[in-house]
């Protein structure tokens, strides 16, 4: 019923420079005499096929007399142009035009909103910064406002795994055609130009290993007051780009919310591990304030909502993560304190901050040491789970096995976090670079252990990402380390752990030598954000999710997940293989197909961290439903030595089952302090 009272048709969006934009816009059929505000979603993402399935919410919102409108970006699905990298000056400009040209249309009011998910989300922030005539609002969902610190290359200054991963599939996503039934009979054109201008993607990122220019760019922690329009953010705990929730709720000088569930990358409606919550009718409330001028009455809530967690039975598929929704009226709120637990005869000891801060000048004797194990970090599971074939950390006693473990006494009463936990240790290590990955666990009387929260950090980043420098080799130095945030429960008699690592892989590259870190005991401290448990004084309420009717996709076969660990006790070699299968979709209205299959496997020797390797392939098989048959495959093998890292890309193209493109890139790229 909802579909059948909307528009819903591909339009061209002109640039100035003549490249032409293509967009879908459903909006209410009678918009013409009843103009509506207009909701720009603007991704690589194809809006014509891999987005489709998706559209659920697009039309939900068309529904409630909002024009929607999903626009592919310069040289994605059916639009012209060539795409130039993540987030390119272009690309924002370019959104821009296509802000001010909706604002101008017959069936527009004048408002435009911009909302998107991951990349969607992160260029809604980058686009709010400069500022185009027309934006009223945005909505940010699993995005982030540090380019460097939090998003799919860099954590701590440490390179991930998915950096590579990440670039062969951008890479596989750039070289797919236009869709004809779209574009007509230029689509070949299209598709051979795409072809010619390919650019390989995880070389160029992993060149740039500092917070330098090109991470600054787009990263709209660094000029915050850039931005003049309210932002919605939202996210989830299990997500991997929560940080800038609460980073934006402070920067921002505009109306600002924020939203966090227990959810992976996913929107709150399709929220895993659940509950999942009636996001739309909420961001309905946002949009009706901000685009057309009627109180909901949403900005007299407290503008920060977060799940407060609790401890569940550990499971690397869990559907559900118990808790409770709690709210702030402002962050950082006067209601969350700082504790102070001191690293003391191995263990976490309670003190106040000035306690602790008096003893600052005091070395203990003896050195905690963590030394390098192969298998550090295979429990982590995914960095950025993104549903219901992700997988989540199981009980960390196998990990905590491999650690240097610091626990508190069993708690006399329940402890509630809320924010950023910091560690500062006193270290000495036996090499010139070295990592450490730090968890915060909740170990149950009966001695599971929950992953509460993490952090990695590449310790030659101490002073800065900007300025990484050599470790000073058998001296002591200083680092504080920041987790991810977080909420969470701990109950009666449960202890608190912390666990420290010097690696982290197959998520994070190890340093090029076996590297042991020791401890200091008696300097070191945790540092938690304790939130006193009170009565809470707001309930938001929010609605169970929605049941969407299937949208105008078939299955034919189901997507699925697989993930290995074998260890070669003989040479000391580990293996991880993970196979990412998002099975075949039909879109019954054109007869399109799809199949998408990832492969992954790392491999490391327990004394050789220099020799890691990572290979990922990626392939995408495409159906026109007019007897063209496309498929577009990549491989990427990354490798290193103590002083470079090798990245080979090979990519190919295939129509009817003919090879008609193909290239190879080489790349030799110097480690800096990475």
């Amino acid at each position: 019923m909802l579909r059948e009272s909307l528009d819903d048709s591909d339009v061209w969006i002109c640039m100035p420079d003549g490249i032409r934009l293509s967009a879908r816009v459903r909006m209410p059929k009678d918009a013409d005499r009843y103009p509506v505000p207009a909701i720009l979603e603007y991704t690589p993402y194809r809006k014509s096929d891999v987005t489709v399935a998706r559209d659920q919410h697009h039309v939900w919102l068309a529904a409630h007399r909002y024009a929607m409108v999903r626009c592919d970006i310069r040289g994605h699905g059916d639009s012209e142009g060539l795409a130039e990298d993540e987030y390119s000056e272009c690309e924002l400009n370019d959104a821009g035009h296509v802000i001010e040209w909706l604002a101008e249309q017959s069936w527009c009011s004048g408002a435009v909103g911009m909302m998107g998910i991951s990349w969607g989300g992160i260029n809604a922030l980058q686009v709010a910064a400069i500022r185009p005539p027309g934006l009223g609002a945005i909505y940010t969902a699993c995005s982030t406002d540090d380019r460097y610190e939090d998003d799919v290359h860099y954590n701590g200054g440490c390179l991930t795994v998915e950096n590579l991963n990440w670039g062969l599939r951008m890479l596989v996503y750039s070289l797919r055609p236009p869709n004809p039934q779209v574009v007509g009979e230029r689509w070949r054109e299209m598709w051979r130009q795409r072809l010619e201008g390919a650019r390989e993607y995880a070389a160029h990122w992993t060149r740039h290993q500092r917070r330098d220019e090109l991470w600054r760019h787009g990263s709209v922690r660094d000029d915050c007051e850039a931005i003049d329009v309210p932002v919605y953010a939202v996210g989830g705990w299990a997500d991997g780009y929560t940080n800038s929730i609460l980073r934006l709720v402070v920067d921002l000088k505009v109306p600002v919310r924020g939203l966090i569930g227990p959810w992976g990358h996913c929107y709150p409606w399709e929220g895993k591990p659940g509950p999942a919550i009636d996001g739309l009718h909420d961001m309905l409330r946002w949009w009706d304030h901000w685009l057309k001028g009627r109180d909901s009455g949403l900005m007299q809530e407290p503008g920060l909502h977060v799940w407060m967690q609790e401890p569940v039975v550990q499971s690397t598929t869990r559907k559900m993560q118990s808790g409770r929704w709690i709210s702030e009226p402002s962050w950082p709120s006067p209601n969350v304190i700082e504790k102070d637990w001191q690293i003391s005869d191995r263990m976490l000891v309670e003190r106040s901050v000035e306690a602790v801060r008096s003893m600052s000048g005091e070395c203990g004797n003896i050195e905690l040491v963590c030394r390098p194990d192969p298998l550090a970090g295979s429990t982590h599971g995914d960095r950025c789970p993104d549903g219901g074939k992700a997988q989540f950390p199981p009980d960390q006693r196998e990990e905590d096995g491999r650690s240097v473990v610091l626990d508190s006494t069993p708690l006399s009463e329940p402890l509630e976090i809320l924010g950023t936990p910091y560690v500062d240790l006193e270290l000495r290590v036996d090499q010139p670079q070295a990592h450490v990955y730090l968890r915060l666990n909740d170990v149950a009387p009966d001695q599971q252990s929950s992953r509460v929260t993490y952090g990695v950090f590449n310790l030659n980043h101490r002073h800065g990402h900007e300025v990484p420098e050599p470790l000073p080799v058998g001296k002591r130095f200083c680092a504080r380390i920041a987790l991810n945030d977080i909420a969470h429960r701990f109950e009666v008699g449960h202890r608190i752990r912390l666990t420290i690592q010097s690696g982290c892989w197959p998520l994070y590259w190890p340093s090029p030598a076996v590297v042991s870190v020791g401890i200091v005991n008696q300097t070191g401290s945790l540092t938690l954000p304790v939130r006193p448990m009170r009565a809470e004084t707001f309930d938001p309420k929010f609605r169970p999710a929605p049941n969407f009717p299937s949208g105008p996709v078939s299955t034919l076969a189901p997507p699925r997940r697989e993930r290995r660990l074998v260890r070669d006790f003989v040479t000391g070699e580990v293996t991880y293989e993970n196979v990412r299968d998002a099975g075949r979709l039909r879109h019954d209205k054109s007869g399109f197909e799809i199949v998408e299959r990832g492969e992954e496997r790392f491999t490391v020797v327990e004394t050789e961290p220099a020799a890691a390797r990572a290979e990922s392939k990626w392939v995408t098989s495409m159906s026109f439903g007019d007897g063209t048959d496309i498929c577009v495959a990549g491989e990427c093998v990354q490798t290193a030595d103590a002083s470079d890292f090798h990245i080979r890309t090979h990519a190919q193209v295939s129509e009817n089952g003919e090879r008609v493109w193909s290239r190879t890139w080489d790349d030799r790229i110097p480690r800096d302090f990475t």
